[in-house]
């Protein structure tokens, strides 16, 4: 049986800002807490914003950065 942390450090290895995920994913906890004015609005609105976060995968692969060679000769003196 896996562990729950190794589970998010799988899914957030695959996100873009993961760091900025985790931090509207634990605004949005704090925000569940603490009563408002009003109800629901902004805990829906962090919400999407945490799911519109998780979202953005990191497409990029290293296939996409090509190595580059230093074709240079070196220099004798």
């Amino acid at each position: 049986m896996s562990r729950p942390t190794s589970f998010l450090t799988a899914f957030a290895s695959r996100l873009r800002f993961p760091q900025l995920f985790f931090l509207a994913a634990g605004l949005f906890a704090l925000d569940m807490l603490i009563p408002d004015a009003i109800p629901f609005m902004d805990e829906a609105l962090l919400g999407l914003l945490t799911l519109l976060l998780g979202a953005f995968k990191d497409r990029r692969t290293p296939e996409d950065h090509p190595v580059t060679k230093n074709v240079t000769p070196p220099h004798d003196p």
